[in-house]
């Protein structure tokens, strides 16, 4: 099984990178060959963990991180990055953990790919 990290840190406003991270999790994580995906969300795009965020999209933020953890997919936040942001203590989407940085190494060292958006 090809396992498979993308790492995010746009904002999930004003560009289009943090979304196309999401999309791409969301086609690698539905495809037959069913690798492994995970997520982890550095600097501004730890925002997408927080729920109840509305983009104007169908499904929002909320609806395409819950599609991903349904899938399988393992999303992380960044700890130093949501207290930077003051966002450590709020709830997060179910599913959707702080990671630490070790977290990420630990990530990328047995990731067969590494995507960054």
């Amino acid at each position: 099984m090809q396992k498979v990290l993308i790492i995010i840190h746009a904002a999930p406003y004003g560009s289009e990178r943090c979304l196309s991270g999401l999309r791409l999790a969301t086609a690698l994580a539905g495809h037959d060959s069913k690798p492994e995906v995970k997520i982890f969300l550095m600097s501004d795009a730890t925002i997408v963990g927080l729920p109840n965020q509305i983009d104007g999209a169908t499904n929002g933020l909320q609806g395409m991180v819950e599609t991903l953890l349904g899938y399988g997919v393992e999303i992380r936040s960044c700890r130093t990055c949501a207290l930077a942001r003051g966002l450590a203590e709020l709830p997060l989407i179910s599913g959707v953990t702080i990671g630490t940085l070790v977290d990420l190494a630990e990530s990328t060292l047995a990731a067969d790919k590494v995507i960054t958006f």
